[in-house]
């Protein structure tokens, strides 16, 4: 859903990934930094019930994941390492992220709202497991309602709305990216096993 953005965001952050390479910094340093704080956010924020705070800094802080795409396109250094420790560690982000808040619905609402969360977290993690399976087979597993980038919105907004004060905000967000996880899980299983069925 997110994904028709890319032209928007790029405008905004390429001036951005200019100016950190005029500074010194490399893509994999912006990486680095990235998964790190917003683990760090989202694992002292969430738990805590800082839930608006938590969501507007991580989203400043997923901002990182971006730019360091657009630094290495625009330094030439687009390597495969690369690629493959940006996307490794966008994994890392998004346990820290829904992780963190299935933490914080443990502990005010319940293991229910907690178990959904984890399992909008396990759907997550399955989601990209299934698209690196798939290609190691030469296959591809690209279908799926919810992207990446539609995770962490839904997520953070869920966040942001229920630290506002909105009732069951982030429960309904967590059961959305349970239930659209789920079938993304599926889509892609089907997917691929018609292509290797009639490949």
């Amino acid at each position: 859903m997110l994904e028709r953005f890319r032209e928007l965001q790029a405008r905004v952050l390429v001036p951005v990934a200019r100016a950190l390479l005029r500074a010194g910094l490399s893509p994999i340093q912006v990486t680095w930094f990235g998964t790190i704080s917003v683990v760090a956010a989202s694992l002292i924020c969430f738990p805590q019930g800082w839930l608006w705070q938590g969501a507007i800094i991580t989203l400043l802080l997923s901002a990182s994941d971006m730019i360091d795409g657009h630094m290495a396109r625009e330094a030439g250094r687009v390597t495969r390492w690369g690629s493959f420790l940006d996307s490794s560690l966008d994994r890392v982000a998004d346990a820290a992220i829904i992780g963190g808040l299935a933490w914080h619905l443990g502990l005010t609402g319940g293991p229910w709202w907690a178990a959904v969360a984890v399992l909008a977290l396990v759907a997550a993690l399955l989601t990209s497991y299934l698209k690196a399976r798939a290609e190691a087979v030469g296959a591809t597993a690209d279908s799926g309602i919810i992207t990446r980038a539609d995770r962490v919105a839904l997520a953070l907004v869920g966040a942001l709305l229920a630290g506002l004060g909105v009732p069951y905000a982030l429960e309904a967000a967590m059961v959305v990216l349970a239930l659209g996880g789920v079938w993304t899980v599926v889509q892609r299983f089907a997917e691929v096993h018609h292509q290797l069925s009639h490949g």
